[in-house]
């Protein structure tokens, strides 16, 4: 709201209260017993006594009017302290009017910025609660496949225990074979050995 300037109108003093009437009243003096001072205590003739009265007459006589020019009655004055007292209970009325407006548009913004805050602060908790989802989702997939590769591998090793004993296994019969083949030959040779020693014992016997 825009407060219109007012002219704030001067407020006389005292000392203008004074009528013209009454200002001209202080120049009414006896000018014959102001002449005859001048002829006696001056040594001025008649006619320079009555010129510099008449002079000093005209020039106090002028200033009086000058400053009664600028004096307001008494009326003028009430009139101009009621309307200087209207302007300002206008002022102050309007004044109230516009902190009013302020302070409701201040709430106003204020009410608003709260509820903007609000909202933000709902939007942010919704943001981090999808994170907070989607993260655990990423890792309760991310388990799964360390579970899965780790039942893979589990697997694998378990197939190449198997495998490993299969051989062990297969080594062990292997053997078991080529000990029993050794045996019947050592067996055989022995029994070899032995016929022709009895046949050599005979033959030389």
């Amino acid at each position: 709201m825009i407060v219109k300037p007012y002219s704030i109108r001067p407020i006389v003093g005292p000392s203008q209260l004074l009528g013209r009437r009454n200002l001209m009243s202080i120049t009414k003096f006896d000018t014959k017993k102001f002449v005859q001072s001048l002829q006696l205590k001056g040594g001025f003739s008649e006619q320079q006594a009555e010129t510099a009265v008449n002079i000093v007459n005209k020039a106090i006589n002028d200033g009086i009017y000058s400053i009664t020019r600028n004096l307001v009655t008494k009326e003028t004055l009430s009139s101009t302290a009621y309307q200087q007292k209207v302007d300002f209970a206008k002022l102050k009325g309007e004044l109230q009017t516009m902190d009013k407006s302020e302070f409701s548009n201040l709430k106003k913004e204020q009410e608003n910025l709260r509820t903007d805050l609000t909202n933000l602060k709902n939007r942010l908790k919704e943001d981090i609660t999808k994170s907070q989802a989607g993260v655990r989702l990423d890792l309760n997939l991310e388990k799964g496949r360390i579970r899965e590769e780790s039942s893979i591998h589990e697997l694998k090793i378990e197939d190449t225990y198997t495998r490993i004993d299969e051989e062990i296994a297969n080594m062990q019969m292997q053997i078991k074979s080529v000990k029993t083949q050794v045996m019947q030959w050592l067996i055989g040779v022995s029994s070899g050995t032995f016929a022709l020693m009895l046949a050599f014992v005979r033959f030389f016997g």
